[in-house]
């Protein structure tokens, strides 16, 4: 799940600081940098429980006006549909979601004004009234209920914002990341695999985690060497106007260009390109495109780099 996208993005975060701060000790920044890499995953798993205490609470609400049917004599029916969806009732007995809560002792229990919030969104929506309307339902259909409410409603909520940061500084950064990844795990689930269902992994392999801890260093321990090669392709500008995130991006691109000869030019050049677009200026994207395409033309006609 911590793929290297938000690798880059978390090392663009953590240098920038690292620099703002003078420098902190290597080891020191290299150990926060993982933490952070760990918080998001653990965003990943609370973003998970979010869909399991909507569905506890409607099986609340439904129970309630059972019993005030009951209590009152009034013989209206109360749909089972919603609380009985198979997708989230797989989710909830997941035993890696259940381990994760265990071990982290995270749950919505202290937001559920907001949960609440969310299943009122969730019965005015479109998506709920096609589901109710269905002859009957399959677990796909309770599976893509659940994936249209989260890619159209809790996606662009910006309620949750508030809740994330109390809970972490690092999660609204990762937000938008980690909601493509819950996407996809919910488009993976399989009724035949019930509770041992595999959620995405923190790390596909060893690689990534290697991946972010060489970039790092690498980048920190050349920095000089590589603020130099930007500054021979600078042209009609002066270094020291930079924008300094301009900076620090286009430097982890460099070191990234040198350090990763299994990573295509254009790979590289266009993850910091979008890093660019989300954390500098409005020009700082052509900019950055612009520059670390003539560094790496300068050290291929150098034969420092060698790779297409």
């Amino acid at each position: 799940m911590i793929n290297r996208t938000l690798i880059r993005l978390k090392i663009v975060q953590l240098m920038y600081a690292y620099y703002q701060n003078n420098g902190k000790n290597i080891d020191t920044a290299e150990k926060e940098l993982l933490f952070s890499l760990s918080k998001a995953y653990d965003l990943y798993n609370y973003m998970l429980l979010l869909m399991v205490a909507v569905s506890r609470y409607a099986l609340q609400q439904v129970e309630h006006q059972e019993h005030l049917n009951k209590v009152g004599h009034i013989d209206a029916e109360v749909s089972h549909r919603f609380i009985d969806n198979q997708f989230t009732a797989q989710l909830e007995i997941n035993k890696q979601l259940l381990d994760f809560v265990d071990t982290k002792k995270k749950t919505w229990d202290n937001d559920l004004d907001y949960v609440k919030k969310l299943y009122a969104d969730i019965l005015q929506s479109e998506y709920y009234a096609e589901y109710m309307a269905l002859d009957k339902v399959t677990y796909n259909d309770d599976r893509e209920l659940w994936r249209k409410l989260y890619k159209n409603i809790i996606m662009k909520d910006e309620r949750i914002d508030d809740i994330l940061e109390e809970q972490s500084l690092y999660w609204n950064d990762d937000r938008e990341v980690i909601d493509t990844f819950v996407l996809k795990t919910i488009k993976r689930f399989s009724p035949e695999k019930g509770a041992n269902q595999e959620l995405v992994p923190e790390y596909k392999d060893i690689e990534d985690q290697e991946f972010a801890t060489r970039l790092f260093r690498r980048t920190i321990m050349n920095d000089e060497y590589y603020r130099s090669l930007i500054g021979k392709c600078i042209k009609n500008w002066e270094f020291s106007r930079l924008a300094y995130m301009d900076v620090v991006i286009m430097q982890i691109a460099v070191a990234e260009l040198l350090s990763f000869p299994q990573i295509p030019i254009s790979v590289t050049i266009n993850e910091y390109v979008e890093i660019a677009k989300w954390y500098s200026t409005p020009k700082s994207a052509g900019y950055v495109n612009g520059i670390i395409d003539a560094v790496a033309k300068m050290l291929k006609k150098e034969n420092i780099l060698t790779k297409a």
